[in-house]
């Protein structure tokens, strides 16, 4: 198994993932939907381009992109913290709930197919894309943010489901905060919150899976800590000037624009989940 060795090919390499390294940070930071969601197609092409097994690409970038949501939820986290935007009472509330599904949902992957992988990266992506084009921002499905069982029954479904993308738990669970009565710039911070508490045990759970092949490009399980390692710095760098921007810009034209980025990622997804 052959990676790039040319110079010309490894800083092209090393450029692509450091610039989305750079563009998921603030995008974690700006939108609170997670930078896993620009991670991952990006990466899962960057390998392919390295040389990785083909079938093995949509895990290795799933695993590799949770592990960078680390660094990133606690640079994020910390910025909206300092402005007040996270609502403790619902992470005590959700958290055991957020970390159970993260762990799961690694352990799922780990035995799925890419197929299905990219299968649920697109139909995700497409729901995601569509909650922020649709005006959708004064609907309420519930009076308040539902806690208890039913808060933890949500958050098991979101961290699960995150999990399995590669995702912060922001894409899914800012929709379903606001949904319920959260306030968005309360819901966006707290959600970069989540995405710390269910990348830690879903990337500990990609870490202890164990491929049927061995993995090139220093990768543990399925997480490369190679692309780790050029994507982490760049992420946590952008990612408070994202929360800054988060407090004072207008959210409406940057959300359709983010949309349309999500629908060009989910039909190339969807594409190749049915070839």
């Amino acid at each position: 198994m052959d990676l790039v060795s040319d110079p010309l090919s490894i800083a092209l390499l090393v450029a692509l993932l450091a610039t989305t390294g750079l563009v998921a940070g603030l995008i974690a930071g700006l939108l609170g939907v997670g930078g896993g969601i620009v991670l991952v197609p990006v990466l899962e092409y960057a390998l392919r381009f390295a040389g990785f097994p083909k079938e093995w690409c949509m895990h290795v970038a799933v695993a590799t992109s949770l592990a960078t949501i680390i660094p990133t939820a606690i640079a994020s986290s910390r910025a909206h913290n300092l402005r007040g935007g996270i609502d403790w009472e619902i992470v005590k509330a959700w958290a055991p709930g957020m970390i159970f599904g993260g762990l799961v949902g690694s352990v799922l992957a780990a035995q799925a197919s890419d197929v299905v992988l990219t299968g649920v990266f697109g139909f995700v992506a497409a729901l995601v894309a569509a909650k922020m084009f649709l005006p959708l921002d004064h609907v309420r499905l519930a009076p308040q943010v539902p806690r208890g069982l039913p808060g933890n029954l949500l958050a098991a479904s979101i961290g699960g489901v995150s999990s399995m993308m590669g995702i912060g738990g922001g894409t899914l669970s800012v929709p379903a905060m606001t949904l319920t009565g959260g306030p968005i710039h309360s819901a966006v911070g707290t959600a970069a919150f989540f995405g710390l508490l269910l990348a830690i045990p879903g990337t500990i759970g990609y870490l202890l899976a164990t491929p049927d092949v061995v993995l090139p490009g220093l990768t543990v399980g399925f997480v490369s800590f190679a692309a780790l390692a050029v994507i982490a710095p760049m992420s946590m760098m952008t990612a408070p000037f994202g929360a800054r921007l988060a407090h004072s810009l207008e959210r409406r034209t940057l959300s359709r624009i983010f949309g349309a980025f999500l629908c060009i990622v989910a039909l190339r997804m969807l594409i190749r989940t049915f070839q």
